[in-house]
């Protein structure tokens, strides 16, 4: 097979992921994230995004209505990642979290980025993020790419709110 590198303006368009309770993983997407409705299709699936565009994520119980979440062990998607515009778009959603009480599992600086981890209702992983601007990425000697995982200073994100 010959060599192939996937065209550089390619992105990832959506995540389509199955919820054992419609009502409850739009309480946490669309309530608490504040991502947008854009298709209902009955009880069954819906269809969100950001900013009007067709659909970020789908939701849906065609396979998982009333059942219990995978196993952490079991292979599956480890989190969809949301990418923030902004530093202080991560520290308001971060209040947001703060003020529902929603815990967080994990809250790390990547030096590319800085990174808030939670789970969704069904225990499906959610990584809430911004990149950092390139010229402040990590690189090594060679000139590699290092990302890292540091705890990330949340008060120190939360004081952006106010800046």
């Amino acid at each position: 097979m010959s060599e192939y590198t996937v065209p550089a303006q390619t992105r990832i368009g959506h995540v389509h992921l199955k919820v054992s309770d419609l009502d409850k993983a739009l309480g946490f997407y669309q309530g608490l994230l504040g991502f947008e409705i854009m298709q209902r299709y009955g009880n069954q699936a819906v269809f969100i995004s950001a900013g009007g565009y067709h659909h970020h994520i789908g939701l849906n119980t065609w396979y998982s209505k009333d059942q219990p979440p995978a196993s952490r062990k079991s292979p599956g998607l480890f989190h969809t990642a949301i990418l923030y515009p902004t530093r202080r778009d991560l520290a308001v959603i971060l209040k947001r979290l703060i003020d529902a009480r929603y815990p967080l599992t994990g809250a790390s600086d990547h030096g590319v980025s800085e990174a808030l981890y939670l789970d969704d209702p069904d225990g499906n992983g959610v990584e809430l993020y911004w990149d950092k601007p390139r010229d402040q990425w990590p690189l090594d000697a060679d000139g590699m790419l290092l990302m890292v995982t540091e705890p990330l200073d949340l008060p120190a994100l939360l004081a952006t709110i106010d800046q």
